[in-house]
């Protein structure tokens, strides 16, 4: 049966802090019930996913418990829920207090891996080297307008339940992992988990920033069905059902250990096509049928495709986007080749550093292009090819002479 799909509130997501999560929440709970919908849902991060599980409950309709959410959006409630429930797949970790922070407060050696409880994109997420460099780190006006500002609206969330106690204004530190980096999607619905696929996350040079996403992975049958147990074993703890969730994984071949990076509770809408070029499922059709009750559709129905990728474009400083592919040339391109995305994040004449949405604390990401092939070889030689016609073009930033 068709369901019809309509659209509720305004994107926030470039600026959460200006956001009111309790007045929201009040005035859709008033509105969404009124119109008798069958479900609410979002595949947006933040705050998107975690108001939808809230407004979700008051209506009474399906959807993840807002406590299972907000558990994995806070880096530190997700650790203790991991280290319960999978300690060999827990790093060894740390909460950080920045306005509390001594040399003995830390926990862990040097280096270790820090990042704010409650971020998105990496965003403030790095190595440090030494408590000097931490100290930096923490004290430095992005991080405390990030730890004052961004989780206004988290802060609001974590209020209404018990077992909150630390806010969103903490960093966590954690010891530093390495290995093959993948991100498995999957969700759960009446109290079965269920795979959607696994992603390779590929790099940028020895940085954090994501250069592509390979579908499928390239880990062993063996290796993904332990990814696949201890996913379970850690959204069983939490206890999140009736909802779509990614977790991120490092696999380290030297030692055959697998270590959790973070969960997300939510789907991850970059992937969505990739899924669909290679499953015959669209990660969509499986929200909607979710959060309305309905069984989802089964996975590897006849495909076009045997691998897809999402390549993102990035650059290490700030620039001028001196020219953007047009409308004409976009149909152009993907009338040419399997694209199933193609998006540009900025305007001509934008600087990069004009949105910090799309800086993950090392480069800025400008453009995606998500595409299909029928072997490896086929997307790198379409790729290069939509590359060069792209006509995607920045400049280097003027000094300034003031």
């Amino acid at each position: 049966m068709p369901c019809e799909i309509a659209t509720y509130g305004e994107d926030v997501e470039h600026d959460p802090g200006a956001f009111d999560a309790e007045r929201f929440i009040e005035e859709a709970v008033r509105h969404l019930g009124a119109a008798g919908v069958a479900g609410v849902t979002s595949s947006g991060d933040y705050p998107g996913c975690l108001v939808a599980a809230v407004i979700a409950r008051e209506l009474g309709l399906p959807g993840p418990a807002p406590e299972s959410v907000l558990r994995c959006s806070h880096k530190y409630y997700a650790r203790l829920a991991q280290r319960a429930a999978v300690p060999e797949a827990t790093p060894r970790f740390a909460l950080i207090d920045p306005s509390a922070l001594d040399a003995g407060s830390v926990g862990l050696p040097f280096p270790l891996f820090v990042k704010p409880v409650k971020s998105w994109f990496s965003q403030y997420a790095r190595r440090v080297d030494t408590f000097e460099q931490l100290q930096r780190f923490v004290s430095s006006p992005g991080v405390r307008a990030h730890l004052a500002r961004f989780v206004r609206p988290f802060d609001q969330l974590l209020t209404r339940f018990p077992g909150f106690a630390y806010h969103g204004g903490y960093m966590l530190a954690e010891e530093l992992l390495t290995g093959h980096q993948v991100t498995l999607e999957g969700f759960v619905q009446g109290g079965t988990m269920r795979v959607v696929g696994i992603v390779d996350s590929v790099m940028y040079g020895d940085t954090l920033s994501f250069k592509r996403f390979n579908y499928p992975s390239s880990v062993s049958a063996g290796v993904a069905r332990r990814m696949t147990l201890i996913a379970e074993r850690v959204m069983a703890h939490i206890g999140f059902d009736d909802g779509l969730f990614n977790m991120e994984l490092f696999y380290d071949k030297r030692t055959d250990a697998l270590h959790i990076v973070e969960v997300n509770p939510r789907m991850c809408a970059q992937f969505a096509d990739l899924m669909e070029s290679v499953n015959g499922v669209n990660t969509y059709e499986i929200l909607v049928a979710v959060a309305t009750g309905r069984r989802a559709p089964a996975l590897r129905r006849q495909a076009r495709f045997s691998v897809a990728t999402s390549f993102v474009f990035r650059h290490f400083t700030d620039a001028t986007v001196a020219a953007v592919p047009n409308e004409a040339r976009i149909d152009a391109i993907k009338a040419t080749f399997p694209v199933t995305l193609l998006s540009t994040s900025y305007g001509q004449g934008q600087r990069l550093s004009d949105t910090e949405y799309e800086f993950d604390g090392y480069s800025y990401r400008y453009a995606i292009v998500n595409m299909a092939g029928d072997h490896e070889a086929s997307l790198e030689r379409d790729l290069a090819a939509v590359r060069g016609q792209l006509g995607l073009r920045l400049e280097p930033v003027p000094p300034d002479t003031g």
